[in-house]
């Protein structure tokens, strides 16, 4: 949400691949901002920071040319942006609510590999084996740093958050892929959706959830979700699912596990291990994998 709208379709692909990844990078942050943000409930958490992010998006359009023109979108572009915001997060919630943080997150984070998947589908998409692989690299690197080296153990009691988190990385993946339909529509609209969820945030908060006051320090971070991981990234992920390499764009998605990792190790709120570095080699492994085989794609083919 901080560039012009116009300037989306001069971005070339590799380019809205690198937004994409300025995405992930933001998104890594989340966790760590989570926990700065303290005993602020889900849902309220959703609409304070999707309302700052919406209010800064709302201050940019307004700069940029008018704030009816910025927001104007087909129906349908929104209705699928808004249905995956508040989708995700909300699925994403009851999962963690209903299941073993461990369990649930590891079945979240199926949402890259199916964004592969996924794309494989699309028309003048084409996912190469290299890919794949390096994407099934990725997933087994996030898998070491959630659970830590150890085993899982699902258990049928959990059933509805194992289904919760499914559903999450099925509506993440499926949102990511399907907005490649909608090119055509500036990625500032995406303010749009972030208020609609905002307000739909603030509506499950009233009805499930009794309000939290937060703390100045607590505003910060709030503060700091509305400008980076619920704000500017979404804005990042729509060009580069629009315009960028999705199988790339997947692939790399599984370094966020890894810097919330880091980013949570600074902050005093993880301790080091084993399954860190080796979650390091095989996410380098995978990229590249991924990187050569994008490449490979993009080249053109010689006449015989």
């Amino acid at each position: 949400m901080l560039a012009s709208p116009e300037s989306d379709a001069m971005l070339t692909r590799a380019q809205a691949t690198l937004c994409g990844v300025a995405a992930i990078a933001l998104w890594s942050s989340l966790a760590v901002l989570t926990a700065g943000s303290g005993a602020i409930p889900p849902f309220q958490l959703l609409a304070m920071s999707f309302g700052v992010a919406g209010a800064l998006g709302l201050v940019v359009l307004h700069r940029r040319g008018g704030i009816v023109p910025g927001l104007r979108q087909p129906r349908r572009a929104a209705l699928l942006a808004t249905a995956a915001l508040f989708g995700y997060h909300a699925l994403y919630f009851i999962a963690l609510k209903n299941a073993p943080v461990v369990e649930a997150n590891l079945i979240n984070y199926l949402w890259p590999l199916l964004i592969v998947l996924f794309a494989a589908l699309l028309p003048g998409e084409r996912v190469r084996g290299g890919q794949l692989l390096g994407t099934l690299l990725g997933l087994a690197g996030a898998g070491l740093v959630v659970t830590r080296g150890q085993g899982l153990a699902l258990d049928a009691a959990h059933a509805v958050g194992y289904f919760a988190a499914l559903g999450a990385a099925l509506t993440w993946a499926a949102y990511s892929v399907l907005n490649r339909r909608y090119a055509q529509v500036p990625s500032a609209a995406i303010v749009g959706p972030c208020i609609a969820t905002a307000v739909l945030g603030a509506a499950a908060h009233l009805l499930f959830e009794s309000t939290v006051q937060p703390t100045p320090p607590q505003w910060l971070a709030v503060l700091a979700m509305g400008l980076g991981p619920v704000g500017a990234a979404f804005w990042f992920w729509d060009v580069g699912t629009k315009r960028g390499d999705l199988a790339l764009i997947g692939t790399l998605s599984y370094a966020a596990p890894l810097l919330s990792t880091a980013w949570l190790l600074l902050a005093g709120h993880a301790r080091p291990h084993w399954t860190q570095a080796a979650a390091v080699a095989l996410l380098i492994g995978g990229a590249a994998l991924s990187i050569h085989a994008s490449r490979r794609v993009a080249k053109p083919t010689q006449p015989a």
